[in-house]
């Protein structure tokens, strides 16, 4: 909703980056992961294959009468699973004056549920090309090379822990993560999403405690697996420690995530 609090009729327009007539112009820099920024600031990011706005908003133009406000609505229709769906909505007075900014952000996935948490090991720009399954090619003696084999990515989460030496009483390194059910009117279904982490008894000897290493989640939900580390006394100084574990999810399919546990001890400051 944008408001005028003026005494004058205000000439509006809504618009986006994405349809912005300069952005092929501003493209034409590194994206901040290849630069020594390591913020996510690209206002407008991943968008559709097809072409097509994934962000849309109703109205587009108009006046808007002293003391008055209007209503605007945001279209989210996106065309294939990406967490970086984003975009920057400029509200624009007299065809020149930007008087707001709203950054936009959305999230489509293939299958209702999803895990979230820790640091991100891919990158916020896709290529418009899409992306497919990898081949793995195979030549048996005196005949032609065949597909043998599809892989399917497996995604991956890095948890970084930081264990604070030196404080009278030693309170050890947190984080967690989230997995999640989506309820939507797509996937109906009541069916609830099981969870399970493998690779227990090697976290737990190397100090890492896993609450909720297995679970189910509602529609709707999200379970928190909280994860906490104190240093096994056999580290040695200034190890990092790294434990990889596979974090398995079933609903309306199965997949894999593959989360590395890497640890370190700091000295308080």
């Amino acid at each position: 909703q944008v408001q005028n609090t003026s005494s004058l009729t205000l000439r509006y327009s809504m618009q986006l980056g994405s349809l912005s007539p300069t952005r092929d112009r501003d493209q034409q820099k590194l994206p901040a992961f290849l630069t020594s920024s390591l913020q996510r600031t690209e206002s407008v990011g991943t968008q559709n294959y097809s072409g097509l706005s994934v962000f849309s908003i109703f109205p587009t133009e108009g006046e808007l009468l002293a003391g008055k406000s209007q209503d605007f609505v945001v279209t989210f229709s996106p065309d294939h699973e990406s967490l970086y769906y984003s975009d920057c909505l400029k509200v624009v007075l007299f065809g020149k004056k930007v008087a707001h900014e709203i950054q936009l952000k959305g999230a489509a996935r293939d299958h209702p549920m999803f895990v979230e948490g820790g640091v991100p090991l891919d990158v916020p720009v896709e290529s418009l090309a899409g992306t497919f399954p990898v081949s793995l090619w195979g030549a048996p003696k005196g005949g032609n090379v065949l597909p043998h084999k599809i892989l399917k990515p497996v995604k991956s989460i890095l948890l970084m822990m930081e264990y604070i030496e030196g404080e009278s009483s030693p309170v050890p390194a947190v984080t967690e993560l989230r997995v999640g059910a989506i309820q939507t009117a797509q996937f109906a279904s009541k069916k609830n999403v099981e969870f399970s982490l493998d690779n227990l008894p090697l976290l737990q000897q190397k100090g890492f405690a896993v609450e909720a290493a297995t679970g189910t989640v509602e529609p709707g939900r999200v379970k928190r697996i909280r994860v906490s580390w104190l240093p096994p006394a056999d580290l040695g100084a200034g190890d990092p420690l790294l434990v990889p574990a596979l974090l398995t999810l079933k609903g309306d399919i199965k997949e894999s995530y593959r989360v590395l546990f890497m640890a370190k001890v700091v000295s308080a400051c």
